[in-house]
C-alpha cells in the first residue's frame, strides 16, 4: 500500500498536469514579441489570455480566445529569420473596440462567415430576422458575431489550443442553441491546422471560417500588391454593389479573377475596366473552388484550393479546404478614410491592399440561395457541422 506522501504527491502531480491543459502557454520572450499582459483581461465576465504555439522548426503561433484570434504567425523566410505575416493588434482591449478599432483580424467567425442579404433567411416556412450590421445585411453573424466573443480555453498541448463557445438560441436572431469548438493546431511540418466542429438544437445555419489578413513580404506599412496570388477555380459568384451574391456562377476565363496560374495582385486589384472589381475596389469575392465536388458534396482537402507567394521573402503559402468555397478579400477598406489612422500591431499603420484574405466557406448568402449548385448551410439537431482549413507555409 503507498505510503500517504506518495498519494499526495501523485495527486498533485495529476492535478498539475490537468492546470497546464487550461492555462495559456507563453513562450519567455516570444518571437512576436507580443506582451501576454495586454491580452489578459475580463470581457462580459469572462477571462481572456494570450496562448502561444510552437513547433519543432520554431514557428510559433499566438492566439487569444477573444473571438479566437490568431494575432501572430512567425514564419521563417527563404534565409531563414522569423516574419509576422499577418495583421492584428497587440493588445485585446483593441480587439474588443467594435466601434474605434472595428476589425475581423485573425477571427474564428461564426455563426455565418460572409454576408446574409437583406438581413433575413428562411427554414421551411419560418423566417428568421436577424441583427443587420452591414446596411441592411447581416456581416459575419451579426454586430455581436463570435468573433467578438469570448470562447472557454484548453491549451492541449504546445502545438494545440481548443476553443469552446455556447451560442444561445436567437443569438443575433439565429435560431438554434450551438455548440461550436475551434481547434487550432500548429504542425511539424508548419501547418496551422483549423477544424470546426459544431451541434445545434434547432435547424440553423452555420458557415465558420478563419480571417486571417496574411502579409508574406512581413512588412505591412507598405502595400502587398507584389504578392502571387493563385486559386483553384473554373468559376467564381458575382456580387453586386452590395457585396451580396447575384445568384450567378460564372467562368473566371477571360476576367482578371482567373488566378489558375499565379500572378501579381498588382495585375488585378485596380483593374476598373472591371466592374466587379470597380465596385469592390479590389478582390472581395467567393470563388467555387474545383476541389469540391458538387455531386457527392464534398471537398478534397488534400489538394491545393488556392496559394499565395512573396517573391521578396520566399515565404510560400498553401491553402487546403473542404468547403465549397473561398473568399480572396485584397484588404480594401484598410488605409481608407478614418481606417488610415489607426495605429496596430507594433505601432503600424496599415495601407490599403497590405494583405490578402483567403476564407474557406459556404457560398456568401447562402440562405437565401437554393439550387444544386449553391451548397447549403443548413444543420439540423443530430447532425455535426465539420470544417477544415489548413494554412501551410514553406520558401521557395
Amino acid at each position: 500500500m503507498k505510503s500517504s506522501k506518495k498519494i499526495l504527491a501523485s495527486a498533485i502531480a495529476t492535478l498539475a498536469v490537468l492546470a497546464s491543459c487550461t492555462e495559456p502557454k507563453v513562450a519567455g520572450g516570444n518571437a512576436s514579441g507580443l506582451n501576454p499582459e495586454l491580452f489578459s483581461d475580463t470581457i462580459d465576465g469572462k477571462v481572456t489570455a494570450l496562448y502561444t504555439l510552437t513547433n519543432a522548426n520554431g514557428m510559433e503561433v499566438c492566439i487569444t480566445n477573444f473571438g479566437g484570434r490568431v494575432v501572430s504567425i512567425m514564419a521563417p523566410d527563404r534565409d531563414g529569420n522569423l516574419k509576422d505575416v499577418v495583421l492584428g493588434y497587440d493588445n485585446v482591449a483593441q480587439y474588443a473596440d467594435r466601434m474605434k478599432s472595428p476589425s475581423d483580424y485573425g477571427a474564428s467567425i461564426g455563426r455565418y462567415a460572409n454576408r446574409i442579404s437583406k438581413h433575413s433567411f428562411t427554414i421551411g416556412e419560418e423566417t428568421f430576422e436577424l441583427v443587420p450590421n452591414d446596411g441592411d445585411n447581416c456581416l459575419h453573424g451579426g454586430p455581436t458575431g463570435w468573433q467578438y466573443q469570448v470562447y472557454d480555453a484548453e491549451q492541449i498541448d504546445d502545438q494545440t489550443l481548443k476553443l469552446t463557445i455556447v451560442s444561445p438560441d436567437g443569438d443575433n436572431g439565429f435560431p438554434g442553441e450551438v455548440t461550436a469548438i475551434t481547434t487550432y493546431k500548429l504542425t511539424e511540418d508548419n501547418t496551422l491546422d483549423i477544424t470546426w466542429e459544431a451541434t445545434t438544437t434547432k435547424e440553423t445555419v452555420i458557415n465558420q471560417t478563419n480571417h486571417c489578413y496574411f502579409n508574406l513580404n512581413g512588412d505591412p506599412t507598405r502595400v502587398g500588391t507584389n504578392m502571387e496570388l493563385y486559386v483553384n477555380a473554373d468559376n467564381y459568384t458575382p456580387s453586386d454593389v452590395y457585396y451580396i451574391p447575384t445568384g450567378e456562377i460564372l467562368p473566371v476565363e477571360g476576367t482578371p479573377f482567373d488566378f489558375r496560374t499565379p500572378k501579381a495582385l498588382s495585375e488585378v486589384v485596380n483593374d476598373t475596366t472591371f466592374e466587379q472589381i470597380k465596385n469592390a475596389t479590389g478582390v472581395d469575392h467567393n470563388f467555387c473552388l474545383n476541389t469540391y465536388d458538387q455531386a457527392t458534396g464534398k471537398g478534397d482537402d488534400t489538394q491545393v484550393c488556392a496559394s499565395l507567394y512573396s517573391p521578396e521573402t520566399g515565404i510560400f503559402l498553401e491553402v487546403y479546404t473542404n468547403e465549397p468555397g473561398i473568399q480572396v478579400y485584397t484588404g480594401n477598406f484598410q488605409g481608407v478614410g478614418r481606417d488610415a489612422e489607426i495605429v496596430r500591431k507594433h505601432g503600424m499603420k496599415y495601407p490599403k491592399h497590405v494583405s490578402v484574405c483567403l476564407e474557406s466557406q459556404k457560398y456568401p448568402d447562402s440562405p437565401n440561395k437554393a439550387g444544386e449548385n449553391w451548397p447549403s448551410a443548413n444543420l439540423k439537431p443530430g447532425e455535426k457541422y465539420y470544417s477544415h482549413c489548413a494554412y501551410k507555409f514553406s520558401t521557395k
